[in-house]
């Protein structure tokens, strides 16, 4: 199979890329800038460039693919400017869906976000019915450009996939907080390393749900081979709270570290200062925390076979690519 992979140099991208050289399929690595490997410089890819403001060479990146695997789409970290976030992103997925028609490709896996889904009740105390994908994100329910936009555009492509003249399947996927090698950046697996490190002497009551970008990857294959048109899949792991996430990267490291449990207000009340501070903002997977959940990948395991390592794995391979990462190479 011909595949495209857009955002192939980021985290979540150059998992899928090396899933699928890894299963045999031809792999067409879409890139912004010249040069750019991310963590697959490796691989047997072929390399182009490819800009989402771009038509022209989106059509070129997706032609003779049969799946596009969209994992590049945007990551809008400004609260003050809500609306051009979302116009932004609105536009990039147009441009992502019109090319992909334009080029032939069969079908489109695009990689969403668990902020498109609505809060089940059990945010805080991590008691009761885990989120689904039956729940969805009432827009402007939080102050987060990030979230507006992730919204629109999963939007728009299960939209999209109901123009069945146009031809073209789309599979939306939320994986959840990943983890994981390959984390090139780096995005969310600062976490591990940090925590490792002893940057973390304060937690606060949490649940939130962290997967292996491995086993993301593996689910996005599957979802190219037999996901239902139209549909969205929650890629998870396990329900965490932070204290649990922290004291499995002790147990790993074999150090325990001394923590200070911080109250949920004071953590408000900080985050409210700083967004008050016109040349600062807290990164917006904080600001938010209030929606961090416990969530269900029933779905996908069910329908796609998605598979959960264990947190230990992902820790120890994370904390050992980071390592590797730092040696330098002998020549």
């Amino acid at each position: 199979m011909q595949v495209t992979v857009l955002g192939a140099t980021g985290f979540i991208g150059g998992q899928i890329a090396r899933a699928a050289v890894g299963r045999g399929w031809r792999v067409r690595a879409a890139r912004r800038h010249p040069g750019a490997v991310g963590a697959i410089g490796d691989l047997p890819v072929e390399w182009v460039e490819a800009n989402l403001a771009d038509d022209t060479s989106l059509v070129r990146a997706m032609r003779e693919s049969e799946v596009v695997f969209h994992a590049a789409a945007s990551y809008p970290q400004d609260f003050r400017h809500i609306s051009t976030a979302v116009e932004q992103a609105g536009q990039e997925m147009e441009r992502v869906l019109r090319a992909a028609r334009q080029a032939g490709v069969r079908r489109l896996v695009y990689t969403s976000s668990l902020t498109t889904l609505g809060l089940a009740g059990a945010a805080r105390s991590g008691q009761g019915r885990p989120a689904d994908e039956s729940l969805f994100y009432t827009p402007g329910a939080v102050k987060s450009a990030y979230f507006e936009a992730k919204h629109a555009m999963e939007q728009i492509a299960l939209r999209a996939s109901t123009d069945l003249a146009a031809g073209l399947d789309v599979v939306v996927l939320l994986p959840s907080a990943v983890f994981g090698p390959g984390d090139v950046k780096p995005t969310t697996s600062v976490v591990i390393r940090d925590a490792a490190r002893g940057r973390y002497p304060f937690y606060f009551d949490a649940v939130i749900n962290a997967v292996d970008g491995r086993d993301v990857a593996q689910t996005h294959l599957a979802a190219a081979e037999r996901g239902r048109s139209g549909e969205r899949y929650i890629v998870g792991g396990h329900n965490l709270t932070l204290r649990q996430l922290l004291d499995t990267v002790d147990a790993v490291v074999g150090r325990r570290q001394a923590r200070i449990k911080v109250s949920r207000r004071l953590v408000r009340a900080l985050i409210g200062l700083t967004d008050r501070l016109p040349f600062t903002h807290v990164p917006e997977n904080f600001r938010t925390f209030e929606f961090w959940q416990p969530v269900s990948s029933h779905k996908a395991q069910t329908e796609l076979g998605h598979a959960i390592r264990p947190f230990e794995e992902t820790v120890r391979d994370t904390l050992m690519w980071f390592q590797e990462m730092l040696t330098p190479t002998v020549s």
